[in-house]
């Protein structure tokens, strides 16, 4: 019987790539595993992809990786239709039936560089929630009038479902799947986690709040727009980039503590 190859250990590819192509692998791979870091992971399921600058090439993750095991050198090479490219030497692959929503948004969006989609606990009691995303905080204000829904098809295998995916997000960078999960994307990945961490803190806070049955204040409609508009990143700054550098300190700080290869190999 031949043995499978399901090592999560890989070979540097460093050396391999291009010095942009490299970076990108860093950041993406640090993405995944903030998110672990924050409690956003659903098993081995969800993907992050980040497009290669200057190319039409994406990274991925295998599916058969915790978030917290993923490397720049683990992660898949693949076209905007999900072919692979290049990827370690290992018996994992992709989960390209899964990369339909990705894939939609990366050929529709020259703007986007990175989405990030998510099966959190809050995310989806938000997604089956009529009222969907409450502006009841500030936090979640800051997506009034700048976030998409898109209605449940079931698993997201049908090609067909892309046009509607990306009609339904338009130019938002925010995304609530129906009876689902969220969705995120950005010009950078600094700025697609950031846009799910404040997403996805939102949702907690949803939750948490509708769960105490109490009656919830709403801000005045004038309170609202103002607000909304002054924390959208044309008004203020490109959210992410700031925080990025502390973001990293607290994962080196974290990943210190854990027996996997570090994220940057």
């Amino acid at each position: 019987m031949t043995k499978m190859k399901y090592d999560t250990h890989f070979e540097c590819v460093k050396n391999t790539v291009s010095e942009q192509e490299w970076n990108t692998r860093v950041e993406l791979a640090a993405c995944y595993r903030l998110v672990d870091l924050y409690g956003m992971t659903d098993l081995i399921y969800n993907h992050i992809t980040a497009r290669i600058p200057g190319t039409d090439h994406l990274l991925i993750n295998l599916y058969g990786l915790l978030y917290k095991e993923i490397t720049a050198s683990s992660l898949v090479k693949i076209d905007v239709e999900g072919n692979i490219i290049s990827k370690p030497d290992t018996d994992y692959g992709i989960n390209k039936s899964g990369y339909v929503i990705h894939g939609a948004i990366h050929k529709a969006r020259e703007d986007v560089s990175c989405v990030l989609h998510t099966h959190s606990r809050a995310g989806i009691a938000v997604s089956a929630m009529k009222c969907g995303l409450l502006p009841m905080s500030q936090t979640s204000i800051r997506f009034l009038n700048h976030i998409g829904y898109h209605v449940y098809e079931g698993p997201a295998i049908d090609l067909e479902e892309r046009n509607r995916l990306v009609a339904d997000l338009g130019q938002h960078d925010a995304m609530i799947l129906k009876n689902h999960g969220l969705l995120t994307c950005g010009a950078t990945v600094q700025q697609a986690f950031n846009t799910m961490y404040q997403l996805e803190m939102a949702c907690q806070a949803q939750v948490d709040a509708m769960a105490s049955k109490a009656e919830l204040d709403i801000p005045s409609s004038q309170v609202l727009e103002r607000t909304a508009h002054l924390y959208q990143p044309t008004t203020r700054r490109p959210y992410g980039v700031l925080e990025w550098p502390a973001m990293i300190r607290y994962l080196e700080a974290s990943s210190n503590k854990l027996d996997y290869p570090r994220y940057d190999t």
